[in-house]
């Protein structure tokens, strides 16, 4: 994600290298590539306009400290610039209301409702620790209700059943009904969509919205559709009251032109966004954080707290005491490490967080998250002597393994040099070496490239 604009703007920096300060004529050409690239990321034309405005009238004759480079001091008016133009600041769910909260979602179809409305029942569940029942009004759409209810059942929210022949009107109100004599503290109720805008449809969800009155009204959107998707939110926000916008598929090939549009467009925040297929895959949305890892700062805060939240503290209390004596570091805390790695979305969704200086240790690595699910089964196949006491491992065994594993001794062999690497890191990380520690991950995956 923003790949290409995080690379366009680090080029526009380097441009004003060597001057003393930021004026009209050397900001000039920056604008011109800053434009071009925003335009490329497929921003709306209107908001680019906008953007470069405010930019000029904030860089020109902003004076340089003698801690920065001109290039320095545009990024800062440029960091500022984008957070403004994503909203400012974090905008939360308003739940303050007597349960049930009702929280309505609207969309096109294919857009990623029904597994949003999934991944937000877990979202409150885990972080607001909230009583959920999901339910679908979409009548229309083959298997949607059968799959929320699949949602539902993983998540460990309730579900509420539909019954043949209902009406959309009348399963939500016997869904919220049921909320309230159940003692449900939020409501999630899932909408049709329909694969263009259409008078049926908008007149549907006006319904909707008019009889269970949601205290929030999310638009979800797919970031993969670029202007198109920014086009879809001005349609919705001018039917419905709309109170935020979900951006869903922006871990997919997205150029970011919906995630820097869709605020400005609407006038509504992004609440959240959808990063990863996971249940876990949907994070809130802070504009400042957004802009930071546009311009290649990364999103280290991010990532710690997506690392505190499925860290096992018990476990990595033991891990940190095996790293600090040197002694005990085992292949079962290796497997660990790669179950830890996919709860957090993967080696990918990791890399995308991190300042582009750290990330361009592990630069140009095709990362195939396979090599990580298959390095796990070979451990699985292990026995647990083996995996306490590797160094036993021979001839014999490994060919025993490699055919449990339904891998090659060649990839037992890699693992298992992998695995030395991964105990040089350790001792690397109780150093306090983190850019050795980068370099240690593109040792420990040779094949990653």
């Amino acid at each position: 994600m923003f790949e290409n604009l995080t690379g366009r703007l680090s080029g526009v920096i380097k441009t004003l290298k060597g001057e003393a300060r930021l004026s009209e004529s050397n900001i000039q050409q920056a604008l011109r590539e800053i434009r071009l690239a925003l335009l490329e990321a497929d921003v709306a034309l209107p908001v680019v306009k906008e953007f470069i405005a405010h930019v000029k009238e904030k860089a020109i004759g902003h004076e340089v400290m003698n801690s920065l480079t001109p290039g320095q001091a545009l990024v800062g008016v440029v960091h500022q610039e984008l957070i403004s133009i994503m909203g400012g600041e974090k905008e939360d769910l308003n739940l303050s209301i007597t349960p049930p909260a009702v929280i309505l979602m609207a969309g096109l179809q294919g857009a990623g409702k029904t597994t949003s409305s999934g991944k937000l029942a877990k979202w409150l569940m885990d972080q607001k620790k909230k009583k959920v029942l999901l339910v679908s009004c979409d009548i229309y759409r083959p298997a949607a209700i059968h799959q929320l209810e699949l949602l539902a059942q993983q998540t460990g929210a309730d579900f509420f059943p539909v019954r043949d022949g209902q009406k959309p009107g009348e399963i939500g109100t016997a869904a919220l009904d049921y909320a309230r004599k159940h003692h449900h503290d939020v409501l999630i109720v899932d909408t049709a969509g329909r694969l263009g805008i259409d008078e049926a449809m908008m007149k549907e969800i006006s319904e909707l919205e008019n009889l269970l009155k949601p205290i929030e009204t999310l638009f979800v959107v797919d970031a993969m559709q670029g202007q198109d998707a920014v086009n879809t939110a001005k349609a919705f926000s001018e039917a419905l009251p709309l109170t935020g916008v979900v951006l869903t598929k922006l871990d997919g090939d997205s150029r970011g032109g919906a995630a820097l549009s869709v605020k400005h467009v609407t006038g509504k925040p992004i609440k959240f966004t959808g990063v990863a297929e996971k249940l876990t895959g949907l994070e809130a949305f802070y504009p400042d954080r957004m802009a930071s890892r546009i311009l290649g700062m990364g999103d280290v805060l991010g990532l710690i707290e997506e690392a505190q939240r499925s860290t096992d503290e018990h476990e990595a209390k033991k891990l940190m005491k095996k790293v600090k004596s040197g002694k005990g570091f085992d292949l079962n805390d290796f497997k660990s490490q790669f179950q830890q790695m996919n709860k957090m979305g993967g080696m990918s969704a990791m890399l995308d967080k991190l300042p582009s200086q750290l990330s361009q240790v592990v630069q140009n690595v095709n990362i195939d998250e396979k090599v990580i699910n298959r390095s796990e089964a070979i451990i699985n196949s292990m026995t647990e002597q083996e995996r306490t006491k590797p160094d036993i491992l021979k001839a014999s065994r490994k060919r025993r393994i490699a055919a449990g594993a339904g891998v090659t001794v060649q990839e037992v062999n890699r693992l298992l040099s992998q695995f030395d690497q991964a105990k040089k890191m350790m001792k690397m990380m109780n150093k306090g070496g983190m850019a050795k520690m980068m370099r240690g991950l593109k040792g420990m995956f040779p094949r990653l490239r």
